[in-house]
C-alpha cells in the first residue's frame, strides 16, 4: 500500500519494445484481450535519432487503429539527444527516455514539466519484439506470457 493514502498502487504496465506498426498492433491486440493495467509501447533504444518522432507517431496511429481503446503508454527513447527530445515533445509525444547525463537534460525536464509530460532517466525493463519470431507459436506465447505478467 502507498503510505498514508489507503490505496493500493497500480502495477506498472508491462513494457514491450516495438520496431514497426505490425508488432505494435499485435501487442495492443494481445494486451486488450487480458485484464490488467494495459501495456507500454517502447521504441528501440535511440529511435528518436534513427527513425524520429514522426515515425514513432505513425506506428502508434496504426496500432491504435488496429486495436482501438486498448490502454497503453507510448515511450520514445531519445538516448542522449536533448534536441530530439524537444522535437518529440513539440510533435506531441508525452513520455520520453533521455540520458540524465546529457548536458540538456535539465532544460528538457523543464519543458516536459510545462507540458505535463514524463521524462524518464532510463528505459523500463521490456520484452524486445526484435528478439522474438512472432511467426512461431513460441514467440507469440512468450509475448502473451510477458503481457500477462508471467514473463
Amino acid at each position: 500500500m502507498a503510505t498514508g493514502t489507503g490505496q493500493r498502487r497500480q502495477p506498472a504496465p508491462p513494457a514491450v519494445t516495438v520496431h514497426d506498426a505490425a508488432g505494435a498492433s499485435l501487442v495492443l491486440r494481445l494486451s486488450g484481450s487480458l485484464s490488467g493495467p494495459g501495456v507500454t509501447l517502447l521504441s528501440a533504444p535511440g529511435a528518436a535519432a534513427t527513425l524520429g518522432a514522426p515515425w514513432f507517431l505513425a506506428i502508434l496511429a496504426a496500432a491504435r487503429a488496429a486495436a482501438p481503446g486498448v490502454p497503453h503508454d507510448a515511450v520514445l527513447d531519445c538516448a542522449a539527444a536533448p534536441g530530439l527530445a524537444l522535437t518529440a515533445l513539440r510533435a506531441g509525444l508525452r513520455d520520453l527516455v533521455l540520458d540524465p547525463r546529457c548536458p540538456g537534460f535539465a532544460a528538457v525536464a523543464s519543458a516536459a514539466g510545462e507540458l505535463s509530460a514524463r521524462l524518464r532517466p532510463a528505459r523500463p525493463v521490456s520484452l524486445d519484439l526484435g528478439r522474438l519470431d512472432l511467426t512461431r507459436a513460441g514467440g507469440r506465447a512468450r509475448l502473451a506470457a510477458w503481457l500477462a505478467g508471467a514473463g
